[in-house]
């Protein structure tokens, strides 16, 4: 028997009764958990294997197949069900998890990342606008895609007023090496502020990653430049991204 502890990212029902969960652990990265009868009014596994439950799942393999056992409640980050916008705004992020650690055996700090983030996001700590670009690109930057923030890549300047930063490469060239790079529309602009924010999110230890401030403005402008980054690294959109941006439109209005 295989005892790890995990976060639901996806349920899909199976018959009457039974499910598949598709949990993010520390030590195995994601891996497909078959569930009997979690789908009782009364089962004793529903809670601890719904949607964003991080729980302590003990297994039974069987060649390449994953059985649950038993299974007990760490958190079930109930707090979430709150707010359509900040379960929208989890499943945008479990998605991303799902897509990009399916070949992560190693997965202490990314799932270290999606805890803290989702326990800033339940209890209203931090903004989503701000939670949002700080999830993306550490994400990026845990799974092999930090971009190179640290100077221009043509005359080495550390502290431009304005960057211009290459989506594809994941580098930057300031005002003047702009110029005579001639540089493609892939080039996202940022100012000073955002590029420290940037720096910030991607380099920090853990336990300072979320201790930062930016103006509300710069704020919109990290959010977009992270969500074009990842994007772009990822080749693909999310459903559940369009479905949170929408609903986010509508709130504005």
């Amino acid at each position: 028997m295989i005892t790890l502890e995990g976060i639901v990212l996806k349920e899909r029902a199976f018959g009457e009764q039974d499910k598949f969960i598709d949990i993010l652990t520390k030590d195995r990265g994601l891996i497909e958990l078959s569930v009997r009868g979690a789908r009782k009014i009364n089962g004793k596994s529903s809670a601890s294997t719904q949607l964003f439950a991080y729980s302590r799942f003990c297994i039974d393999q069987k060649k390449n197949r994953f059985l649950l056992n038993s299974v007990e409640p760490i958190h079930i980050f109930y707090g979430l069900r709150n707010s359509l916008s900040a379960i929208s705004l989890a499943s945008y992020f479990a998605d991303i998890l799902k897509y990009s650690t399916a070949e992560l055996t190693d997965s202490g700090n990314v799932l270290r990342l999606f805890l803290n983030t989702l326990f800033y996001l339940e209890n209203g700590n931090r903004s989503e606008q701000l939670l949002k670009p700080i999830f993306e690109l550490r994400l990026m930057s845990e799974i092999g895609f930090m971009p190179d923030i640290l100077i221009c890549r043509g005359c080495g300047c550390y502290e431009p007023k304005i960057s211009y930063f290459s989506l594809k490469n994941g580098g930057f060239y300031c005002s003047e090496c702009k110029d005579a790079n001639e540089l493609d529309s892939s080039y996202f602009t940022i100012g000073l502020p955002v590029l420290t924010a940037v720096r910030h999110i991607v380099l920090a230890d853990f336990d300072r990653l979320y201790n930062f401030r930016l103006s509300e403005k710069s704020t919109k402008v990290l959010s977009e430049f992270s969500e074009q980054y990842t994007l772009s690294h990822l080749g693909r959109n999310f459903n559940t991204l369009d479905f949170y941006k929408n609903l986010s439109l509508k709130t504005v209005e």
